[in-house]
């Protein structure tokens, strides 16, 4: 169980090192996060690997490796065109080869100085890793796995859930292990596989990209969260679905999504603490420069006090220190 808000270290300390590598997992958990998040993409040969996207030419080296220039095409993914290159068009040892850099080298020029010394890394390694950790630390640790483009992956013959099945064999609701997506099918479909929680994401606009017929707005209503609970147990919101933005930028009243949440017996994760201006709410902006740290520290105690159950945080040290 959840007793104080989890602090989650989105796709690691990805304020810190390029996200999901290895070291950006580390120093999150060095930072105090109780989980860490991984992204999970399809190989061509079966194996999940932490990529933000499954179109990885924005977070590794691949177009300027000329070995692979012939694999750039273009493909749907999700209703959406996207050119370059994919992660399930090339093996693991082929990705093994590929190195990790920011992806966000406008706003995070010290990250970005990390370009080139990581690798992909597996789920498998992350799970190790997060064992290997909460054994030195003396304190559980727990992730937080995010299923990317399930739907796309179940229609290319690769199956999501085939990958993941295996990996989390034994693992129940006590454990400290979530699945999260977007797309209430694969939630659906795992709820009758696993024991594990899952979470339902939910974006600000739009609707799930599997075609499920409901919008995320009809999912945050009272009738659409109780649908939800009975597939999963938390849902993860934008942070706007609780606390919006008028035009200005800055912060308008609290909807009354946490109640609801917890009403429909529902915990509620919301994404994603940025403390760079650029992502701050107006009022708590410090300085002209986008890249500047404003007052993220009372973005987080205001989350915390509506109740929320844990932040996704790019960074986790400063959602501790928030906490705590």
């Amino acid at each position: 169980m959840i007793t104080r808000p989890a602090v989650i270290a989105h796709r690691g300390a990805s304020g810190l090192r390029p996200e999901h590598t290895l070291e950006a997992y580390r120093i999150g958990i060095e930072q105090g996060a109780d989980f860490v998040e991984p992204d999970l993409v399809m190989t061509r040969d079966g194996v999940l690997v932490a990529r933000h996207e499954n179109e990885i030419s924005g977070t590794t080296d691949i177009a300027e490796r000329a070995e692979f220039a012939d694999r750039r095409t273009t493909k749907a993914v999700d209703g959406r065109e996207l050119s370059g290159w994919f992660t399930e068009d090339f093996t693991l040892a082929e990705l093994r080869t590929l190195r990790a850099r920011e992806r966000l080298p406008e706003l995070r020029p010290d990250s970005a100085a990390y370009d080139g010394r990581f690798g992909v890394v597996t789920l498998e390694e992350i799970v190790d890793l997060v064992r290997e950790e909460s054994g030195a630390r003396g304190r559980p640790i727990g992730i937080v796995a995010e299923l990317k483009h399930a739907a796309y992956f179940d229609g290319i013959g690769l199956p999501i859930d085939r990958a993941l099945l295996p990996l989390i064999a034994g693992l129940g609701r006590d454990d400290p292990f979530f699945i999260e997506c977007f797309e209430p099918g694969i939630l659906r479909r795992l709820r009758g596989q696993t024991e594990v929680r899952l979470v339902q994401l939910l974006a600000e606009t739009g609707s799930p990209p599997d075609g499920a017929p409901i919008s995320y707005a009809e999912m945050v209503t009272p009738s659409g969260l109780a649908e939800i609970a009975r597939y999963a147990d938390a849902v993860g919101p934008a942070k706007a679905l609780i606390v919006p933005r008028g035009p200005d930028g800055a912060s308008l009243a609290p909807t009354s999504l946490v109640a609801d949440a917890h009403e429909a017996g529902l915990l509620v994760f919301p994404w994603t603490f940025r403390s760079e201006n650029f992502f701050l709410p107006a009022e708590l902006r410090r300085g002209e420069d986008l890249r500047a740290h404003g007052d993220a520290a009372a973005e987080y105690r205001q989350f915390y006090d509506l109740g929320v159950d844990a932040v996704f945080s790019d960074f986790p040290e400063q959602a501790v220190a928030a906490r705590d």
